[in-house]
């Protein structure tokens, strides 16, 4: 335990060691946030006894979930390949891979990047008769990611934002979904978004995802958007220690 501790501050140990609970650490940049996290899960490893696979430990970019990986084998003196450390993007994607079918996906699905989002825009523009002047196509990507951030599927979103482009943009996000699931597709917005709705109509399954995830840590989380955090509370109600 002193090797995992001993180059920590006193704050940081106490993070670090920190009863099993819901816990917020609030510090300035630069201050060691990612170091507690890695520590953590490796004194929860080496220390609590803890299975790798009940920890799910997430960040938002491939760079910082990189670190994260080297910086906990480092610690546990292992690979790490195969646990639950990586992006939320990742993670939800692995989620889905493994519970495709009940999505309406198989295990297979493409993920689209930003311009293939766009061209299969394109392609719905003529069918809905959007003026694409008034509402390129990146603008409509842009505003159907936004309803995706907040955790809304086309038939949850809000009558006030429903009108946009006279109800034309939300007629033509049914539409892209629609062809999503046509082309075995998701979007990035979709590897959360997809998640929410299968924990949601899969209780069995969100269940299974609770009763793995015994701890559960996230690097930066002033930065989670509402799916993000929706998906987090989700996972973490089992053992309510985040």
């Amino acid at each position: 335990m002193n090797d995992l501790i001993d180059s920590l501050n006193e704050h940081q140990q106490q993070a670090v060691t920190a009863p099993h609970a819901h816990h917020l650490i609030l510090a300035g940049a630069g201050s060691g946030k990612t170091r507690v996290l890695v520590h953590r899960i490796a004194w929860l490893m080496q220390e609590q006894a803890i299975a790798p696979y009940a920890v799910l430990a997430v960040t938002f970019t491939n760079k910082a979930a990189g670190e994260m990986k080297e910086r906990v084998s480092h610690l546990v003196g292992r690979p790490v390949e195969g646990w639950w450390v990586g992006t939320f993007h990742a993670i939800g994607a692995r989620i889905l891979r493994a519970n495709a079918e009940a999505v309406g996906l198989s295990p297979q699905f493409t993920i689209l990047d930003a311009d293939d989002q766009v061209r299969l825009i394109k392609q719905l523009i003529d069918v809905h008769e959007i003026d694409e002047k008034r509402l390129p196509p990146r603008s409509i990507s842009g505003i159907i990611q936004r309803w995706k951030d907040r955790g809304f599927l086309p038939e949850k979103v809000p009558t006030s934002e429903a009108g946009q482009g006279d109800g034309k943009v939300l007629d033509l996000y049914k539409d892209y979904q629609q062809r999503l699931s046509t082309l075995n597709a998701a979007d990035f917005g979709d590897l959360l978004l997809l998640c929410l709705k299968l924990f949601q109509e899969q209780p069995e399954v969100l269940k299974n995802y609770q009763r793995r995830f015994r701890y559960i840590m996230v690097d930066e989380y002033q930065d989670t958007n509402v799916a993000q955090y929706l998906w987090l509370r989700l996972l973490a109600q089992q053992y309510r220690n985040i």
